[in-house]
């Protein structure tokens, strides 16, 4: 659903929603029959699902699946930036027909899903630069997802398409990321870590989740760097190199394409709302 701050965009097969929301804003409800991704960190976040309410913590690129039933989300003592994508209900029946499987799927929180990370993060990109992602490319993307969503969080089988990856190895892929952030991270490593060659791993990694292996450990670093610059009192300098970045005007040239404004901005911004 809309929020105050947020942005909402059309697309043919989904809709997504984006929002950035200070640690003050009021409860806020994610709609049923949904997949979203919360960019940023939590400690002691409060959720609501059908009347019984749950604290939990979750760490940036935490995912959530719902099902019939909306999340109500009670306390958020941290900025929030986060995506939800509904996705059309017409595709996701066709889909699940054309796979021999149920369109339901079972609801799960804050876990970890390497695939919803890499489309929601081409979505966040559209919001942020409109125009960036064509209706072709958006509509892609779409039935990524909800053969995607199927197969993971399906309430029966769904078989995996010729020329992807095999179920949990993007995840994979995305755990030595996280690993190794202040490392240099290669294609050779990286398909290594799914025992792939890297021809035949980048070719899949793009099939399976709609971006390169490079765009996405670069997401992964970037998001990180966030969630570091508005909890911590490190230095510019010392977050860039403790996520792989070694150039630091690089860093700072992609945090500002990617996020609107300077990382100091940023920091500066969040203890101006504090």
């Amino acid at each position: 659903m809309p929020y105050p701050g947020s942005s909402t965009i059309e697309w043919p097969g989904m809709v997504s929603v984006y929002a950035v929301l200070g640690p003050d804003a009021t409860v806020t409800t994610t709609g049923a029959l949904q997949v979203g991704i919360d960019f940023g960190g939590h400690l002691g976040l409060v959720r609501e699902v059908e009347g019984r309410a749950e604290r939990h913590d979750a760490p940036p690129g935490a995912v959530y699946v719902t099902g019939r039933s909306p999340i109500t989300w009670l306390e958020v003592s941290d900025p929030t930036e986060a995506l939800e994508i509904y996705p059309d209900r017409a595709l996701a029946e066709r889909l699940a027909g054309g796979l021999g499987v149920p369109s339901e799927v079972r609801p799960s929180f804050a876990v970890r899903d390497g695939v919803v990370f890499a489309v929601a993060s081409r979505l966040r990109r559209a919001h942020l630069a409109p125009g960036t992602l064509t209706d072709i490319e958006a509509s892609t993307l779409a039935h990524l997802l909800v053969r995607h969503l199927l197969r993971r969080y399906g309430t029966s089988p769904a078989p995996r398409p010729t020329g992807e990856l095999r179920p949990g190895a993007v995840d994979v892929v995305a755990e030595y990321t996280r690993a190794h952030l202040a490392d240099e991270i290669t294609l050779d490593a990286l398909a290594a870590a799914v025992n792939l060659s890297p021809y035949h791993f980048a070719r899949s990694f793009r099939t399976t989740t709609g971006m390169t292996p490079h765009v996405f450990v670069t997401e992964h670093r970037l998001m990180v760097a966030r969630d570091r610059l508005l909890r911590g009192d490190a230095s510019v300098p010392g977050i860039a190199l403790s996520v792989g970045f070694s150039n630091i005007s690089h860093f700072r040239r992609l945090f500002r394409r990617r996020y609107g404004q300077t990382p100091a901005g940023l920091r500066g911004a969040n203890a101006v709302r504090a």
